[in-house]
Parts: structure tokens; sequence; C-alpha cells
């Protein structure tokens, strides 16, 4: 992490949004030159950018910062079961000239599907998988909100019951968590946010680190006492007793090896996959699968070497299909070659149109996905241009959207929408 982002921290995550947003417009006017990117290139994009509305380094005004000296020239806003960020990150978008998009992340069921009992794409419960739900129009906003406020509401009763449980583990080390004094506080749920599994677990890693400080004690007692296996990558931030980012990287630890310990099944905060679908259909939004892949080392460093998808992808496939899903989403930092070539080869079988994001909550994530270099994935930065366009078309009419009887009469071939989508945007 350089010291321009801790810099600039302050300012662009104060706890006002207003003062965050002038905060933002002050620095680019006085300061644009020096933060900018050297080169700026189409095919830097990034549709899945969390936000302190859901767990992340940034708020929305500075996750747009991210997105100007990363020089991408789109930026979506992916926070986990809200959209309270949106209004913002837009409003931070228009200061930074950055096309924006707005979704939100959650988990549905699909036990009621043939899917039930297996593992999806949660590294932590069967049956449940995460989606997302692209291109809200801005007159839907306040219908989404309505829709995610009591799974919101219930994840915060889950997120106690978990923490009584993480308190008999981490008990006889003279360690505790409070829910409201020490979780609630890191999070921005009075404002609409969401309270997650990250926020746990960082309020645990703050606990640690008071009682031990950093290095080698830290060390000995994730490994030895937890008995948590510690990553070559992290090992080394842990070492380093300069590291100004040493609570996320402890969360890492424990987000890929830990979570089961003390993790609760989702149950009644996860929509059913019916209703998730009829809900975006219904806003004229794009409801999308998330692709994940089976994982063998984390590039984020939060993920245990684990199967998801990759050995009944076909029949995944049918079943969103037959369920309406109208895109998958996927991350192409994550998966090797032959496996986005595969997922790519698949979405255009099925007609699906294809996302791409890479899931911003970390700081030592990069913004940009250097393989969107290749002329071989510029579809997803063409799909990127054609979300924005559906976006304003949908926002003037929700008829009008890329998925709607009207554009799909119009244009009958997924490509031609997204040529036409992409086009109008533009002009």
């Amino acid at each position: 992490m350089d010291n321009e982002i801790i810099e600039y921290k302050k300012l662009l995550n104060d706890s006002d949004p207003k003062k965050r947003l002038d905060n933002l417009k002050f620095i680019l006017e006085n300061e644009r030159d020096r933060h900018a990117p050297g080169t700026t290139f189409d095919y830097y994009i990034n549709n899945h950018i969390h936000t302190t509305y859901s767990f992340s380094f940034y708020t929305p005004t500075m996750a747009i910062w991210m997105a100007l000296r990363s020089g991408l020239q789109t930026a979506g806003i992916m926070d986990h079961d809200t959209i309270s960020g949106a209004d913002e990150f837009r409003a931070a978008g228009k200061l930074a000239g950055i096309h924006t998009t707005k979704g939100v992340e959650c988990r549905v069921d699909f036990s009621k599907t043939p899917l039930d009992g297996i593992r999806i794409n949660n590294p932590d419960q069967k049956s449940v998988a995460y989606v997302a739900i692209h291109g809200i129009p801005d007159s839907q906003t306040s219908r989404i909100d309505s829709f995610f406020a009591p799974y919101r509401e219930e994840r915060n009763k889950r997120n106690i019951l978990m923490i009584k449980k993480l308190n008999k583990i981490i008990e006889p080390f003279s360690l505790s968590l409070d829910y409201r004094r020490d979780v609630l506080p890191l999070s921005l749920y009075p404002e609409g946010g969401t309270v997650t599994e990250r926020h746990i677990l960082f309020a645990l890693a703050k606990k640690i680190l008071s009682k031990l400080s950093k290095g080698a004690r830290v060390i000995d007692f994730l490994s030895n006492e937890l008995n948590l296996e510690i990553s070559k990558t992290n090992l080394s931030y842990l070492e380093d007793r300069e590291n100004r980012l040493y609570a996320y990287d402890m969360l890492n630890v424990l987000k890929s090896d830990f979570v089961e310990r003390f993790y609760i099944d989702a149950t009644s905060e996860c929509p059913d996959v019916e209703d998730f679908i009829n809900l975006a259909d219904e806003t004229g939004s794009i409801p999308a699968y998330a692709y994940l892949g089976d994982v063998t080392e984390s590039v984020t460093g939060d993920k245990k070497a684990q199967k998801f998808e990759d050995s009944y992808l076909d029949l995944l496939f049918d079943i969103i299909k037959e369920l309406r899903f109208k895109a998958v989403t996927y991350m192409p930092t994550r998966n090797s070659i032959s496996q986005i070539k595969r997922i790519k080869g698949l979405c255009e079988k099925y007609k699906f149109f294809q996302i791409c994001g890479e899931d911003i909550n970390s700081p030592r994530q990069s913004f940009t996905c250097k393989i969107l270099e290749q002329s071989q994935f510029h579809n997803l930065i063409d799909s990127s241009w054609a979300l924005i366009g559906h976006e304003k078309s949908a926002e003037k009419d929700p008829g009008e959207g890329l998925f709607s009887e009207k554009m799909i009469k119009k244009y009958p071939d997924l490509d031609d929408r997204i040529e036409f989508f992409k086009t109008a945007v533009k002009r």
C-alpha cells in the first residue's frame, strides 16, 4: 500500500459522505495531474467494487479515486445486500469523469433446484450461491433497498449467534467480541450498510493485535494456538512489523481457514433464487450468476484450496438458464486461462451476457485486470459499456433495457443488442 493511499484515506474515507465528495472535488481540482495514471486504456474496467457499505478499505468516494488513479474507464459498485452507497458512488464518478454502474451481490437459496445439497460457489455452505444483480436503474433503487432490508436484519441475528459461538473458541485465550461494541462500529449499518463475516474477523484481528502486537507472537498464536495455515505471502506480511495493513492481512488468514469453526448456515437471510430473479426482472435489472471455479492457490489470500462448480458446469448452466438468469459474472484474475476460456465458451453457447469484475474488498488488490489487455477477452470490455448503456436506457424506461421484450424483439441476437447499447453510451 503506497503512502498516497494512506494519505488520502483520511480525506476520502471521512465519516460524512458530503465531506468525502467535497474532498474528492478539491483533490481533482488541485492535484489531478499528480494522481492520474500515466496512461489510460479502454480495457481497464471493473464492475465489482465493494465499498464500506459492505466490507472494504474504500468508501464509495475513495473507490472512485482509486479507479481513477488505476486508469479505469468504467467502475461498478457491488455491495452485499445493500445499494446504499450507490448515490455517492455515482456522484463521485461524475466528478472524476468515470462512467459508473450499480449492483448488489447477495446469497440465494438453490435448495428447490437440482443443486440442493451441492457446493456451488459458496465456500461455507452448500445449496447457497453468490449471485449479483447488475445495471439497476435509478428509479428502482428504493425497491431494491426495500427488498434487501429484511435480509440484512436476518443476517444481523445470525451474526450475533456466530459471535457467541466464536467467543467459546477464543475465550481460553482471554479474548472475546461484543457485537455492538466491537463489530457494528466497523460497519455502516446505521446508514443502510451490511455487516458481514469479514467485519467479525476484522474485529477479531484488531483484538489479537491489541493483545499481541505484531510479528512473531501473532504468527505463533495463529499457527500454534488457532492451528491455522498461513500462506507464504501472508506470512511475509505478518512478519513485517512496519506493515500498515497488518489487520487486513490477518483478516485474510482468518477468512481462509477459520470461518468454518464458528460459521452458522445462512437460511432466512437468503432469498429463494426465484424471488431474486423476479426482483431483477421487475426492476429492469440484470440477474447474474457469479462463477468462482475450483480454487487452488487463492490470489487474494482469503480462500483455501477447494472445489466448486467446475465438475458439473454444464449442468449448472442448464439450471441457471432455466431459472432465467441473464448473465454470468466472473473475475479473471481468480481463474486460469483454461477456466476463463471454458466459462466464456459456455456463456456464448447459452447466450449469457458476460460481465467482468474483480471483487475489490482488500487494500492489496489491484483495480485493474491485466488479462483484459488480450484481444480474445475484449468482449468483456464491450459488455461493460453495454451495461452502462443498459442502465442509462432503463433509467428512462425499464421497458428499454438490454433484456426487455421490446429490445429483444428489435435485436434478437444478444451480440447485436450489446453493440447497440455499447454504441449508444459512446455517442
